[in-house]
Parts: C-alpha cells; structure tokens; sequence
C-alpha cells in the first residue's frame, strides 16, 4: 500500500456530502480548510491534484432553507444551482489562504463519453494542472437528470482519473474503509486492509449491485475502484476526518482500505487504446516525424503529414502509419480529417490563417499516442 500512494504524482480525492457538508448541515469550512491545507502541501511537493467535490445540494438546501431533500428533479437541480456557488467560494477562499488558485469545473456522464467532450475536458484539466491550479470538479447536477438521483460522484471520480491518467484515486468517506460484512450487524466482521480491484468478492461484501447500499454506498466506491484501476490507478477508500488523512496517505502511512490495479498505468493505457476504441481513419507521415515518435518519445505534429486517410472527427482514434504503410502508433486526434488535411505539412504558425482560429499545435499530443 505504501509503494500505491508514495509514489503517486497526480492523485484525484473525492469527498462525500456528508464530509463536506457536516451530515447535511451546510459546507463544513473547517473540513474544507483541513482538506486544502494538505492539498497545497502536496502540491508543494510536486504532486498534481484534482478535487471531486459532493455537496452542492446539501449547501443549497440549507441557503434555501429546505429541511428535506426533495423528490423532484427540477428542485434538486434548482439546489444545486444555488449550493455551487457556496461550495466554489468555499474552496477558492480556503486554497487561496494557502496560496494556491482554484476553478470550478462542471461536468456530466455524457462529457466523459462523448470524445470531442472528454478529449476537450481532458485538455482544459491538464492545462489547469500546468499552471499549478486546482481543479474542483462536481457533477453539473443543474442538467443531468438520472445521475442526480443517486448522487454517484464516487463514478465520477474514478471517470476523472481515467481522463487524466491519475496514479491514484483518494475517496474519503464517513467510514474506515471496506469490511467483509456490515460491522453494525456481524461481530465477525474484518477490515479489509488490501485488496485487487475489480475482484468478485469486493462487491459481494459491500452489499452486491442490486442493493440499496447502491446508491452512494460502499458499492459505488468499490465499483470506482474497478473503473480507476481500468486506466491503471490505484484506490484508497479512508475515513475523511483522519488527522492529515491525505499528507499521510501520500507519505505511503497504511491507511483505510486500499484498492489497487492489476495492470500498470502504461499498459492500462495501450490497451485501452489499442482494443477498446475503433479507428476511424489514418495518417501517413515522413521519416522524420516517425523517428521523433519512435525514438524520442515526441507529439505527432501536422507538419510530419504527408496524407491523410478517411473521415474522422476530433477526439477520434486513428492510426499513423509510415510511407511503407506500417502502423508505428496511434491516438486521440486533436483535429478532423477535414482540419488535418489543410494544416499537413505545415507550421503551427500558419494554423490560424488556415484553419480561421489557433488551437493545439500537435496533431495528435504525444499523451494521447500509443506507440506500436
């Protein structure tokens, strides 16, 4: 467990409502001030870090003056609304007492499925985490409809750490961890200290698909902890009022329940993309480009095209092939067919003039390409 976390350089941690909103009660700024006081120690340290945050419905209740949580969509959508805005300003003001920038990101299932969405997303987080800013991600809950009902923010936070190839997923929780039973109800009931994700058993001992623990209970969090380690990250599902829960979690101290992936994160992510996505088209580039790819590990850039094949659209796969027709890698493209074949063969100076607007100067960026 130590070697999961220790080493682990971009790290997503998602807080639960109950965390974040002291059991409904309105945000919680001594917990958020603790949380982000670690993260901006971490980011000291050189760990990039991203932040799935429940509780916009919760804060909204409360601003609204609402009791109980409502059962229709439209007024828990109308308090989300208003609770995001609490819950922003809460982690704006709290980062930046410790010297660090914030922004809010929105988002939804359908933006992580989507290609141009997910490969838009990824680009804007990334760049975010370049410039030593923190994402705070939460559903947009003031559009979705079904993903509200359930509040599964433990979905999304395994989903963001497959957009930006996390080493590691922190889910803090009101429990311990994981037990091989309900502690409540069986005496017998032992901590699970370490597990392989994805295993079986896993979802029997957190109460099985179909029950009602389903619904943002232990199930969603072992559920994450599959997809997450998909793309090669390890999980640690930890009690979110431990004392430096995450200084310690990252200094490698055992703590919680730690999930971890059976495929590394480079192997994860080949297959990934040599398997589980269609191609949609090709392009052919010159000797120079293809020793840049192959030996030196670089971005593909439209200047190395000689031509490009089919129809495809950005966020698509596509393979790159040599002048003899050998496929030497492939990956997300940034651009369309259409786009590809009036910016080959030249300079990203000229793109804007070309293309009417400026955008990236990879064709396909060397993150997104697998070689072969």
């Amino acid at each position: 467990m130590s070697a999961a976390l220790q080493g682990a350089k971009r790290i997503v941690v998602k807080v639960g409502s109950s965390l974040v909103t002291n059991e409904g009660r309105g945000v919680d700024a001594d917990a958020i001030g603790n949380w982000c006081r670690q993260l901006a120690a971490l980011a000291a340290d050189g760990r990039e870090l991203v932040m799935v945050s429940s509780g916009a419905i919760a804060e909204g209740m409360k601003r609204l003056g609402w009791a109980s949580r409502p059962k229709e969509v439209h007024e828990l959508q109308a308090a989300a609304a208003v609770g995001q805005m609490g819950l922003a300003q809460m982690y704006e003001s709290k980062l930046r007492e410790h010297g660090m920038g914030s922004a809010q990101v929105l988002l939804t299932h359908a933006d992580l499925a989507d290609r141009e969405r997910y490969l838009n997303a990824r680009s804007t987080l990334v760049t975010l985490l370049q410039h030593r800013v923190l994402p705070v991600i939460n559903e947009n809950d003031t559009v979705v409809n079904d993903e509200i009902k359930f509040g599964d923010n433990d979905t999304l936070g395994a989903l963001v750490a497959n957009l930006i190839e996390a080493d590691a997923l922190i889910i803090l929780t009101d429990q311990r961890g994981l037990y091989s039973a309900d502690p409540r109800r069986d005496p017998n009931a032992r901590f699970i200290d370490e597990a392989v994700a994805g295993t079986p058993e896993l979802e029997q001992m957190a109460g099985g698909a179909g029950s009602s623990l389903g619904r943002g209970g232990m199930i969603t969090k072992i559920l994450a902890a599959k997809r997450a380690a998909g793309s090669g990250a390890n999980t640690v599902i930890a009690w979110g009022r431990e004392p430096d829960v995450l200084l310690r979690l990252a200094a490698g101290e055992a703590i919680g329940t730690a999930l971890l992936a059976s495929t590394q994160k480079l192997a994860a992510r080949k297959q990934w993309m040599a398997d589980h996505l269609q191609l949609r088209g090709s392009v052919t580039i010159d000797a120079g480009a293809a020793a840049k790819l192959q030996g030196e590990g670089k971005s593909l850039l439209p200047i190395g095209v000689l031509e490009v094949q089919g129809e495809f659209h950005r966020g698509d796969v596509i393979a790159v092939l040599d002048a003899a027709g050998r496929e030497v890698a492939r990956g997300l493209t940034n651009y369309s067919s259409a786009e590809a074949r009036l910016i080959a063969r030249k300079p990203s100076s000229e793109f804007e003039r070309v293309l009417g607007y400026a955008a990236e100067p990879e064709l396909i960026h060397r993150d997104n390409l697998v070689i072969s």
